[in-house]
C-alpha cells in the first residue's frame, strides 16, 4: 500500500526542492502535530505553549485538519508568498473547488455539519480564513526564524545529494524507511495507508522539507502547478522549536557565546559559510588556509552562539548560516 509517483524524463527535469518555507503547508502539518501526543521531546514544549494561546476560533481549523488522513486541499495553497497573500488565495477559492475538496475529505472521515455550506456561504468561509490566520499566528509565526534555519540546512544537504549522486541519491536519502526510488516510479508509504498511482505527466514533483513532519511523509497531489511531497527535514545540531524566541524577541539577543566571535578568523568563517551553499568543515579549512581542527572549533563556537546550524551527513558536517548569523553579517558590512 503506497502512493506511486510515475516519472517521465520531463518530470525528472522539473522536480526540485522548495526554496523557502511553504507556510500554509507547514501550518497544515503543525495542526496535525498539535493534535498528536508523539515526539514529546521534540514538540512537547511547543504544544504546551501554543495550546495556551489558541482562541476558540481555532476549532474550525482543527475540525477540518485531522491528526491523520485527508484535509481539504484548498486550506494549504503552495508557494512562498506572504501569509496574507496565501490567506487571500484561500478566501478566493472557487465554490466548486471547495465542494470537491470537502467531498474528498468526507470520503475518508466524517466532517462537521457546518462545513456542508462552506462552498456557498462566503461569510462562513471568511470566518474560516480568519481562524486559519489566527492559528498561523500562534502555531508557526513565532517559530519561523528557527524553522527557516532548519530548512536551509536541509536544502544544503539535498544539494549535496544531487551533486554527488544525482536524482537517485536525492530520492533515496529523503526518508529511506518510507520513500523508495524504483525507476521510473517513486514509492511513498503514508501514515494513512492510502494507495494510489499519480502520473505526473510532465509537471514534476516539488519536494518540500518540513520541521513538523516526523515519521511519515505527507503528499499533496491535488494542487498546482505540481504535486508536493512533504518530507521531514534533517534536524541540525542545536536546532529545535523549544528554543524559538517569542514573537517580540529581537533577532540578535546577546548570549554570552557571542563574545567569543571577536576576531578576524571567526568572522571569516561565518562569512565563508554564508557565501558557500553546503559549506563543510573541510571547505572552511581549504578556503581560509587553516587546519580542519581549527575550522571545526570556530564552527562550534558559531553554532553555540546561534549564528550557524550544522547538519551531519554521514561523516561530513554541513554548515549553514542562521537568520541571526545573516543579520550580524549584514550589520557588519553596513
Amino acid at each position: 500500500m503506497a502512493f506511486r509517483f510515475h516519472f517521465t524524463s520531463a518530470d525528472l527535469a522539473r522536480t526540485r526542492v522548495a526554496g523557502s518555507m511553504a507556510s500554509m503547508v507547514e501550518l497544515n502539518v503543525a495542526v496535525r502535530v498539535l493534535q498528536d501526543r508523539n515526539h514529546e521531546v521534540r514538540f512537547g514544549a511547543w504544544r504546551r505553549t501554543v495550546r495556551g494561546r489558541l482562541g476558540p476560533q481555532a476549532r474550525m481549523v482543527l475540525d477540518l485538519v485531522p491528526m491523520h488522513g485527508v484535509s481539504p486541499g484548498f486550506l494549504s495553497p503552495p508557494g512562498s508568498r506572504s501569509v496574507a497573500e496565501l490567506l487571500e488565495g484561500v478566501a478566493a477559492t472557487p465554490a466548486g473547488r471547495i465542494r470537491a475538496d470537502l467531498a474528498g475529505a468526507a470520503a475518508t472521515r466524517p466532517l462537521p455539519g457546518w462545513a456542508r455550506t462552506l462552498g456557498e456561504d462566503r461569510d462562513l468561509l471568511g470566518r474560516l480564513v480568519e481562524a486559519l490566520g489566527h492559528v498561523h499566528d500562534v502555531l508557526l509565526a513565532p517559530y519561523t526564524a528557527a524553522a527557516e534555519d532548519v530548512l536551509a540546512a536541509d536544502r544544503a544537504a539535498r544539494g549535496r545529494d544531487l551533486l554527488h549522486g544525482g536524482v537517485e541519491r536525492l530520492f533515496e536519502q529523503l526518508l529511506p524507511a518510507r520513500i523508495r526510488w524504483r525507476a521510473p516510479v517513486l514509492h511513498v508509504d503514508l501514515a494513512s495507508g492510502l494507495d494510489r498511482d499519480i502520473h505526473l505527466d510532465g509537471r514534476g514533483l516539488l519536494l518540500v522539507p518540513s520541521v513538523f513532519v516526523t515519521g511519515a511523509p505527507v503528499v499533496i497531489y491535488d494542487t498546482g502547478p505540481q504535486p508536493m511531497l512533504v518530507y521531514p527535514a534533517h534536524q541540525p545540531a542545536g536546532a529545535g522549536l523549544s528554543a524559538a524566541p517569542p514573537a517580540d524577541a529581537t533577532p540578535l539577543g546577546a548570549p554570552p557565546a557571542l563574545a567569543a566571535l571577536l576576531g578576524r578568523t571567526r568572522a571569516a568563517v561565518l562569512r565563508t559559510i554564508a557565501q558557500r551553499d553546503g559549506c563543510t568543515t573541510r571547505d572552511l579549512a581549504t578556503a581560509l588556509h587553516i587546519s580542519a581542527a581549527s575550522a571545526s572549533e570556530h564552527a562550534t563556537v558559531l553554532r553555540a552562539a546561534g549564528l550557524i546550524a550544522t547538519l551531519r551527513d554521514r561523516n561530513t558536517a554541513i554548515h549553514t548560516p542562521t537568520a541571526a548569523g545573516l543579520t550580524l553579517l549584514a550589520a557588519g558590512t553596513g
